[in-house]
């Protein structure tokens, strides 16, 4: 079993991507690496050099990775699944609590508009990640044309994350892009409260329950928890 390093023109670059064989079997597994065909000057250079021992470094692990049986032909085909179907099956196996789905089917949403075609798991590096959280933070839109909320933002991601870890635990890839990759922090949520002045309008309103409507009262007044003594109390039912 034998793993090579091949190179091919795609475009302006040059694509860089594992050859296996095997039995007279032949498949191939693109890095989504790239080098410059005409590098000039030495940045250029560095920058082509550095490529190829990277992808030098990942032939050598798929090597040591066959020899010892934990990669093989099937781990290729694996690989060039549809990540973009994997995050439905996901989300139809949450259907069974509406907010989660909810927010799952949102996700999926922002993510098939930000990257309008067949992702494969072969597609998902760390850059994938970091650009699919830029995109929820500056460009992603709710329905109504707003940006998203900081809980929508930490939702959202948190999902997409947590569809790469379950990826890992089903053997789809052997690492986590996402780890490492900066969460949004959750949004303080928005509390209404009820003034003094509403609080008052409710106290001769009839109720049929007339120790809920108290349990309500007393609940409101715990918003002024700092405040609440006898002559506060006064005030409010006088």
């Amino acid at each position: 079993m034998k793993v090579t390093l091949r190179e091919r023109l795609k475009g302006n670059s040059i694509s860089l991507y594992l050859d296996y064989y095997h039995k007279g079997k032949r498949k191939n597994e693109f890095l989504r690496l790239y080098l410059n065909p005409d590098p000039k000057t030495k940045a250029e250079k560095d920058v082509n050099k550095k490529t190829r021992e990277l992808a030098e470094t990942i032939r050598a692990q798929r090597q040591i990775e066959m020899q010892n049986g934990t990669f093989g032909f099937h781990d290729i085909e694996k690989l060039k699944g549809s990540f973009t179907a994997y995050l439905l099956k996901l989300s139809e196996d949450r259907n069974t609590s509406d907010g989660n789905y909810g927010n799952w089917d949102s996700m999926i949403k922002h993510f098939k508009t930000f990257a309008p075609y067949d992702v494969s798991f072969q597609d998902l590096d760390r850059k994938l990640v970091e650009n699919f959280r830029t995109y929820l933070d500056s460009k992603a839109e709710s329905k109504s044309k707003k940006k998203l909320s900081q809980n929508s933002k930490y939702s959202y991601f948190n999902k997409f994350k947590a569809a790469l870890k379950q990826a890992v635990k089903d053997g789809i890839i052997k690492t986590n892009p996402g780890e490492g990759v900066d969460t949004f922090k959750q949004g303080e949520p928005q509390r209404e409260f009820l003034t003094l002045e509403e609080l008052q309008k409710l106290i001769p309103v009839e109720c049929e329950l007339p120790e809920l409507k108290k349990a309500f009262l007393f609940s409101a007044l715990t918003v002024y928890v700092f405040k609440l003594n006898w002559t506060f109390a006064k005030r409010v039912f006088s």
